[in-house]
């Protein structure tokens, strides 16, 4: 058999060699683009925690589902400076720390603005 065909042994091995780098690049690129969050993109956002504590006025809160911590976040009781703690942590980090608690601050609007100053 011919060496230059296509169906020779060498070229089938090489042909499926080159699948098999191309399957594991597609499956890291897979891997890694469903890790990113683009902001305005399709892709929803990762679920918050739903056992939060936080520290206010020195005492500890919680345990919080992500509905209450919203809530806290939305009175302005819960800041980017506020100490958090989440399950699996070994100690109290302020929220500015925790991603998975900072992004509901950034994604939080400030206060409407007040009409009598406009």
């Amino acid at each position: 058999m011919d060496n230059n065909n296509f169906f020779s042994i060498d070229k089938l091995v090489e042909f499926g060699l080159g699948m098999a780098v191309a399957n594991q690049m597609i499956g890291m690129m897979n891997q890694s683009m469903k890790q990113m969050y683009i902001p305005g993109s399709y892709m929803a956002l990762p679920a918050a925690p739903e056992c939060i504590y936080v520290a206010i006025e020195n005492r500890q809160t919680g345990p919080l589902s992500s509905t209450e911590f919203n809530d806290m976040v939305n009175r302005r009781q819960v800041t980017k400076d506020t100490l958090a703690w989440l399950p699996g942590m070994t100690s109290w980090k302020p929220v500015s720390e925790v991603p998975e608690l900072l992004k509901i601050i950034a994604l939080t609007p400030p206060p409407l603005p007040n009409p009598a100053r406009l």
